[in-house]
């Protein structure tokens, strides 16, 4: 029994020639009969002419499937279930993490801001301690000299503040009445009795949610009492900090074991610079916007320069962001105090510099400290103010900037850079005996220092 392929007609028996024979078509056409005595009936079904299904069989673009086919998806299958897995399981870590951070945060954010601090008075207490000082008297003269500057700050501020106050808030309400004149004029004519309508309408809301006022005032005020609680202990700990601060190295070194003590010395000295590099550059990038925005508002006669010029430098500190918030705040006392022209030429000496800091001084001090994109900033800082307010905005990028420096650190370590040797081919090792350890350089293995 022989079986025919879908559109192809029977082979000829063996034997038969093309020119004759048994099995030789006369003339007449693919469709013809053979011969007289046995004819060829019209194929109407599977392989015929008239089939419906003749244009499955041809040939499609797609490559005939193997046995592996199957085999390589079971595979890929499992890879993907295994890897599911696994990031459930960290994401479900990291869930358990924040919220433990998030219950411990009153403890963590004063030790915090006190490492921040403890960067700024370290270098003046170092300076000291090398030329004799002991360490607890040059910690001490140090936060006091740093207390002290910034008490001579509020104290030249303050009376500024108070004489001017006033006369800014005549100026606003003036220009309420010159807002009030222009919505009565034309193009948007606005009668006298709708505009007190309107004014009315918000007195009354805001008379309606008093209470909910007077409870944000309240929080606000608790607030206020627990950041001062806040700097108050920060600043002890950075007394501590920097004063028994090159104990703690060693220390924890020590408690890591002798395979892992160069890695955390060396990541804990990365860290510690990638801070002091932070606030080293932020109070340059806050100072050059402070000078040339407040000499711009002092040649215009803005008043309150000093105040705007130390909240420019303050909110340097909040990369974008804090520039963005002090430049609004110079270009609406400005449009108070001189009109609308002044405000602006205002607005354009903020868009000036920030553009000088963005475009310049910006590329030439990141080139000596971590390199985070613009986008990561913005992001660190908005994730950062919605999960703690201002401090949280004022923490995010240094947080964001340590994420990094410690993806950076494990990613060398996988590579197999050994990150944990420094340029003269030595790493940080842990001697001593039970008096304390003590942090030493030892050569690498097979750095240049080991040949």
């Amino acid at each position: 029994m022989r079986f025919r392929l879908p559109g192809r007609r029977d082979p000829a028996p063996a034997g038969a020639s093309a020119a004759g024979g048994p099995a030789a078509r006369p003339p007449g056409g693919d469709g013809g009969p053979r011969s007289s005595a046995h004819p060829t009936p019209e194929l109407t079904g599977e392989g015929g002419p008239r089939d419906p299904r003749v244009d499955d069989h041809r040939a499609t673009v797609a490559p005939t499937p193997t046995w592996q086919r199957g085999e390589r998806a079971r595979a890929a299958s499992r890879t993907l279930a295994i890897a599911s897995g696994q990031l459930l399981l960290i994401a479900a870590a990291l869930v358990v993490v924040g919220w433990v951070l998030g219950k411990l945060w009153v403890v963590l954010l004063p030790i915090i801001l006190g490492l921040l601090f403890a960067t700024v008075l370290w270098p003046p207490t170092r300076f000291l301690r090398r030329h004799g000082w002991p360490p607890a008297l040059a910690a001490a003269v140090v936060l006091l000299l740093f207390l002290g500057l910034i008490g001579g700050i509020i104290a030249l501020i303050a009376p500024q503040v108070a004489d001017q106050v006033t006369d800014l808030a005549d100026q606003f309400t003036s220009g309420l009445q010159q807002v009030q004149d222009w919505l009565q004029g034309p193009p948007l004519n606005i009668d006298e009795d709708q505009l007190g309508q309107y004014v009315d309408q918000a007195i009354e809301s805001v008379q309606g949610n008093a209470s909910n006022i007077a409870g944000y005032a309240a929080s606000g005020a608790s607030a206020v009492g627990n950041g001062l609680i806040n700097l108050v202990l920060a600043l002890v700990l950075a007394f501590f900090f920097v004063k028994d601060g090159p104990r703690w190295v060693p220390w924890l070194a020590a408690q890591a074991g002798p395979k892992a003590a160069p890695h955390v010395a060396a990541l804990s000295q990365k860290t510690w610079s990638t801070l002091s590099e932070f606030i080293k550059q932020q109070a340059l990038v806050g100072f050059v916007d402070a000078f040339f925005i407040g000499l711009g508002l002092w040649i215009l006669d803005v008043p309150l320069v000093i105040p705007l010029a130390v909240l420019t430098f303050f909110g340097a500190f909040i990369p974008i962001i804090g520039a963005f918030v002090a430049g609004a705040f110079a270009v609406l006392i400005a449009l108070v105090d001189e009109g609308f022209t002044v405000a602006l030429i205002v607005f354009g000496i903020v868009l000036l510099v920030q553009q000088l800091e963005g475009n310049v001084l910006q590329p030439i001090i990141q080139g000596r400290g971590f390199n985070l994109h613009a986008a990561v900033v913005i992001l660190a800082v908005t994730a950062g103010s919605s999960l703690a307010g201002i401090i949280g905005a004022f923490l995010g990028v240094p947080v964001a900037a340590l994420i990094a420096v410690t993806y950076r650190y494990v990613r060398d370590v996988f590579d197999g850079r050994h990150p944990e040797v420094a340029g003269d081919g030595t790493h940080a090792r842990v001697a001593g005996g039970d008096d304390g350890a003590v942090l030493t350089r030892a050569p690498a293995p097979g750095g240049p220092a080991a040949g």
